[in-house]
């Protein structure tokens, strides 16, 4: 989401422009008059020059690059105003033939000047360590995908059926270990299987890290709300979050909708109107996790499966599914900015997944509740179950925990009720 910087008076108006190894810095006052001439300045010089010539009177503005937000950490409490801005929207509003670092950190100063610096969100650390860590584990995942299509290859070249059960597993080895091929083949697949094996360690760990993560502020009083929704697991949940980070900063759902790039894009001009397919300028992880999702909502709740179907009469499946992501976003922000429980909420689906989630947490990432006290607390943050006091999972009924029962080891929660 990008906003427009309002005029402010201050006394001058610095850009930086942030490179790998030096930033160059410069600026001008109200009147667009250069008062601080284009400079090229070392990094590790930066802290130093900053810290004697950043004033409380500026305004300052960088543009958003991967290491942007540590600077934006190291300057924001020097100057009156700092921002990071839209790399992509400065450079269609101030593009020229003349381009260097010194006329483009005069161009975003001016900008900044004139109210026309289109920003970005800066995120708090919680989120982007969140968003960094997400990440990283999907970086893990597309190794092991590489990984294993490496090994399946193997398989279809020389004709041969998988072994039973999980092709990979550490009890396949013998069979892999015992195939017919060359020994160079035979050391790749050695090697492959190998980085399969510590590619899982790593990801499981990360895992432990992402179940912990949702029971951590900030994240734990959202994680509820979204975690009912059917098809999110608290890996989509966590991604979900993590994108969004402050909903709040969305005033409508379908601001949401636009940030996450599944709204539609629109030509209109004079007697033509028409729309075309989704924009895609939003964050990739948002709209994967959406869709992810949104398959596991046709494929077992009532309602967006009888939503999907009726879609795909006149829509393609893949149309039709990514129509689903869009209403389960709107669904999202109605339930994050108005905490609430979904109007399709099934209530026995719900009080499942939270065991499900409970199972993933240690004693005190449950804050020392039972699992079926922990989903008696989320159901009542839900105002959802009041009456439900058994869950059926596989043969076995599972008791939930009585709201008295809870409100005698969590009396704080009696408000709730």
């Amino acid at each position: 989401m990008t906003d427009l910087v309002p005029p402010t008076v201050f006394e001058r108006y610095v850009a930086v422009d942030l490179h790998k190894d030096y930033v160059v810095v410069g600026g001008v006052n109200a009147r667009l008059e250069v008062v601080l001439s284009p400079r090229r300045i070392e990094l590790e010089a930066w802290p130093r020059w900053s810290q004697a010539h950043l004033r409380k009177t500026d305004a300052l503005v960088v543009e958003s690059t991967s290491n942007a937000w540590d600077f934006y950490d190291q300057v924001a409490p020097l100057v009156g105003q700092a921002v990071v801005a839209n790399p992509r929207l400065v450079k269609l509003i101030a593009s020229g033939r003349v381009k260097t670092d010194k006329v483009d950190t005069l161009s975003l100063a001016k900008l900044l000047a004139t109210g026309f610096i289109p920003t970005v969100w800066v995120p708090p650390l919680e989120v982007r360590e969140a968003r960094g860590l997400l990440a990283h584990r999907r970086r893990l995942v597309r190794n092991r995908t590489m990984v294993t299509n490496r090994l399946q290859s193997v398989l279809q070249r020389h004709n041969l059926p998988a072994p039973a059960g999980e092709p990979f597993s550490a009890a396949n080895r013998p069979w892999w270990d015992k195939l017919s091929v060359s020994p160079t083949e035979q050391l790749r697949v050695r090697q492959d299987l190998a980085t399969l094996e510590h590619l899982a360690g790593q990801i499981a760990e990360l895992d432990d890290e992402v179940v912990r993560l949702s029971t951590q502020a900030p994240w734990a009083d959202q994680a509820t709300y979204v975690m009912q929704l059917p098809g999110f697991s608290v890996l989509l949940t966590m991604t979900v979050l993590a994108a969004i980070g402050d909903v709040t900063r969305f005033e409508s759902a379908k601001k949401l909708v636009g940030y996450a790039g599944l709204g539609a894009s629109v030509h209109s001009s004079g007697a033509t109107h028409r729309t075309g397919r989704i924009t895609k300028t939003g964050r990739r992880e948002l709209r994967w996790a959406l869709v992810e999702a949104a398959w596991s909502a046709v494929r077992y709740h009532p309602y967006w499966k009888a939503e999907f179907e009726r879609l795909a009469r006149r829509l393609s499946d893949n149309k039709a599914i990514v129509a689903i992501a869009r209403k389960l976003l709107v669904a999202i922000w109605h339930v994050l900015t108005e905490q609430v429980a979904d109007r399709h909420a099934d209530e026995k689906m719900v009080a499942t997944k939270l065991m499900r989630w409970s199972w993933k947490l240690t004693d005190e990432q449950r804050g020392g509740l039972t699992t079926r006290q922990f989903i008696r607390v989320q159901l009542m943050k839900l105002k959802l179950g009041e009456d439900l006091t058994h869950l059926k999972y596989g043969n076995m009924p599972r008791r939930i925990a009585s709201v008295e029962e809870v409100l005698a080891v969590r009396p704080e929660l009696r408000d709730t009720v």
